[in-house]
């Protein structure tokens, strides 16, 4: 089957990846090196409408799909992975949690903002005792005198601690089911409430600009109606858009590795070695050759993800395997490009080094590689 991009879609392409090229990579060295967050850039992305890519017009989306989606996450990615990472856990996660799952005014005082940009949102899952066992969530969420009491501790929350962040949605155990396990429910916390307390940026190995801290929550009280969808189907909820998530996650390893790959051809083609370019030796072209191949792969991989998910029909392997398959692909393409720079590419002033750095957390964030393949084997059914 002949698989290609619709005129929308290409054009849609084509803006943003004159606009990566034209206002992004010139300020990447400086985010790299500063790991100061790009106010001015995330704002124009919001007026561009790519915060808010998949999501209605009426709720002050883009009007587009998940495919758009990714398509604008890997244009950004082939750049720059932090901004492109901020597009997709406020998008694909923060965001999410309102348009599937909120009520009509949920989505009116929260979607909008989000999806125009004006807000960036935070999605809390992880927890220092609930990384890939993510139903083991520790953290708390007491009905009292109609207020969520919440008290517990979220790690490696994306976006919830710049100027322009405003809420954050967390998984909480809110009692038990009749089977005595945990009910976990989604609840959504607006910055500045009492108790909801922001830790200081980490320093990573990659993503420097990306906003990435740890949140705590001492007795914060927030409304009953601030829960998210029905009481106990959190973790139901947030599974669900993690399929989401794991197909942006493997458009931003599509991109990174591209970005990678097009610095490294370009290199081999000046780099003279022996008498002549070093793209003129086999070992190199093979290099090239295997990096292309992967890559392409790769993206037919993820845009077959998205295009189920916009079909509305299960797709949770097809994500599961985009994500481990892209993840991977994008660390050994980065590692062989900074191979082809030979001591050159461990040098930070070459964009293949950070291109390195900012692949490893793919083959973790959302899902690790090894969580991928037991999501794949259960999907296979193997239990």
């Amino acid at each position: 089957m002949l698989y290609e991009l619709d005129q929308e879609k290409k054009l849609f392409r084509d803006m943003v990846r004159d606009f990566s090229e034209n206002v992004i990579r010139p300020q990447t060295d400086h985010m790299w090196e500063t790991g100061e967050f790009p106010y001015d850039i995330v704002r124009q992305m919001g007026e561009l409408g790519l915060f808010g890519i998949p999501f209605p017009e009426e709720y002050g989306g883009a009007g587009g799909d998940y495919l758009a989606l990714a398509i604008g996450v890997e244009e950004i990615a082939r750049v720059d992975g932090a901004l492109a990472v901020t597009v997709e856990a406020h998008t694909s996660l923060a965001a999410a949690s309102f348009y599937y799952f909120g009520t009509e005014q949920q989505k009116r005082e929260w979607l909008i903002p989000l999806a125009e940009g004006k807000m960036l949102g935070a999605f809390g899952l992880t927890e220092p005792e609930a990384g890939s066992d993510a139903a083991n969530t520790q953290t708390k969420a007491e009905l009292i005198n109609g207020e969520w009491v919440i008290n517990g501790t979220k790690c490696f929350i994306s976006s919830a601690g710049t100027d322009i962040s405003g809420v954050v949605t967390i998984t909480a155990v809110t009692g038990q089911t009749k089977e005595g396990a945990k009910e976990i429910s989604n609840i959504y916390i607006p910055k500045g409430t009492p108790g909801y307390n922001i830790g200081p940026k980490y320093k990573k190995m990659g993503w420097h600009a990306s906003d990435t801290r740890e949140l705590s929550f001492d007795d914060c009280r927030v409304p009953e109606s601030n829960i998210i969808g029905k009481r106990g189907e959190g973790f139901r909820q947030f599974m669900g858009m993690l399929d989401g998530g794991r197909i942006a996650i493997a458009a931003l390893a599509v991109g990174t590795a591209q970005g990678a790959f097009e610095e490294a051809l370009k290199y081999a083609k000046e780099r003279v070695q022996f008498g002549k370019p070093i793209c003129h030796f086999q070992a190199i072209q093979w290099k090239l050759a295997d990096m292309a191949t992967h890559i392409e792969l790769a993206r037919n991989l993820t845009y077959k993800a998205a295009a189920m998910r916009d079909a509305g029909v299960p797709h949770t392997k097809e994500a599961a395997m985009a994500k481990l398959f892209a993840s991977e692909m994008c660390m050994q393409a980065t590692t062989q490009a900074v191979q082809i720079f030979g001591g050159y590419g461990y040098m930070d002033e070459y964009p293949v080094s950070r291109y390195f750095r900012d692949a490893k957390i793919l083959e973790i964030g959302e899902g690790t590689s090894e969580v991928q393949r037991m999501v794949i084997a259960r999907e296979l059914g193997l239990r």
